[in-house]
């Protein structure tokens, strides 16, 4: 119910602003407002399919938030680094616990001919 394409019937004030380090453009997180009621009082999981600097999973958690839906986990296909966990404590201190992922690949610099981790 979570995405960045703007339907007709979606509603700026169940939206967030978002950005991620794959894109330079600022962007707005709406949630269907049709889906609200298939969500109020179920467990939830938000999911992304990478986790780097933690920006857009605490964009989801504030709009999920702001619509009282509280996610039991946070998963993700890969967990880049470790840097998202200093985002999502700061969001809120239990959230980094919660975060499971399918792997981790450390964060990658340019050096040379070659990367260092």
């Amino acid at each position: 119910p979570l995405g960045t394409s703007r339907k007709f019937w979606y509603l700026d004030e169940l939206s967030v602003p978002m950005s991620s380090i794959t894109t330079q453009q600022q962007k707005r997180l709406y949630i269907d407002p049709r889906m609200l009621p298939l969500l109020e009082g179920k467990r939830v999981a938000l999911v992304d399919d990478v986790i780097s600097s933690g920006t857009s999973i605490v964009a989801g958690l504030s709009l999920l938030a702001g619509s009282n839906i509280e996610p039991v986990v946070i998963g993700a296909a890969m967990l880049q680094s470790e840097r998202w966990r200093e985002t999502l404590a700061s969001f809120g201190a239990e959230w980094p616990d919660r975060v499971q992922g399918v792997f981790r690949t450390p964060l990658l610099t340019k050096a040379g001919d070659g990367w260092l981790s």
